[in-house]
């Protein structure tokens, strides 16, 4: 057994190995998207997040204040939330928006919940000289899907000319990977091959919908690739230095 290797209480059978392979997955703690770096199972084709293979007990987020959050290893009983009123009650994250269907940060005093890798997302940041806050009440439609109404959080720059929900990017990334025949069994060439692809095929999205924005390509592009590479990495599972971080960072500098 490795430095690297051990078991986890939601797979006590095998040691998970941390791994890095170049294709997508899902973890099988918080049952959403990674890429990259993964802490796995291969006897069992198991895989967990960093966050979820390494939680904290309780947590926090900037975005709430002093709300104090508990980890979970499956969703509480949730009433029906008045944003999130919808599907039987349901549990749905309070950052991206989408269902909880598994490991979760829970606040029951404030009935909040919160995805593993999403407590990671910053309530703001400053990307090229430009101020981005997290918000939860959107009221432009968002660069990526041109949709304003969704539930979950948006980054929003301090001049409001740019939008971008959270739960778009892993979307967006994860639509042009099975487009581009993702997700099989091959080589770490051919995988390499399908990243370029991907991120071409976003960057392209990405450019027909900048043309409309006040003729400002070049700067709204420079937003566009930064807004993408932090989101991504944090929602994908690590913060450091997963194949997005890298394959984005490096083609959509060009």
């Amino acid at each position: 057994m490795g430095a690297t290797d051990r078991t986890h209480v939601s797979h006590p059978e095998h040691s998970l190995e941390l791994k890095n392979y170049k294709k997508p997955y899902t973890c099988d703690g918080c049952k959403e998207p990674g890429f990259g770096s993964r802490h796995r199972c291969e006897a069992c084709d198991f895989d967990l997040h960093e966050d979820c293979m390494f939680p904290t007990e309780t947590t926090t987020h900037d975005f709430f204040g002093n709300a104090a959050f508990k980890f979970l290893l499956r969703p509480p009983n949730s009433k029906c939330k008045e944003k999130h009123c919808r599907n039987h009650g349901r549990t749905y994250c309070d950052a991206c928006g989408k269902a909880v269907k598994g490991f979760v940060y829970h606040c029951a005093a404030r009935d909040l919940d919160l995805h593993p890798c999403c407590r990671n997302l910053k309530t703001k940041m400053d990307i090229n000289g430009e101020g981005f806050r997290l918000q939860d009440k959107v009221s432009r439609r968002c660069n990526w899907c041109k949709e304003g109404s969704r539930v979950g959080w948006a980054y929003a720059s301090s001049n409001e000319d740019y939008y971008f929900h959270v739960g778009c990017v892993p979307e967006m990334m994860l639509e042009a990977w099975q487009n581009e025949g993702g997700g099989g069994s091959g080589s770490d060439d051919d995988d390499d091959g399908k990243s370029v692809a991907v991120v071409s095929k976003m960057k392209l999205q990405l450019q027909r919908n900048s043309k409309g924005n006040g003729g400002r390509g070049s700067k709204y592009w420079k937003m566009l690739k930064s807004i993408l590479r932090i989101v991504m990495c944090v929602l994908f599972g690590d913060p450091t230095i997963t194949l997005a971080c890298v394959v984005t960072e490096s083609l959509l500098s060009k």
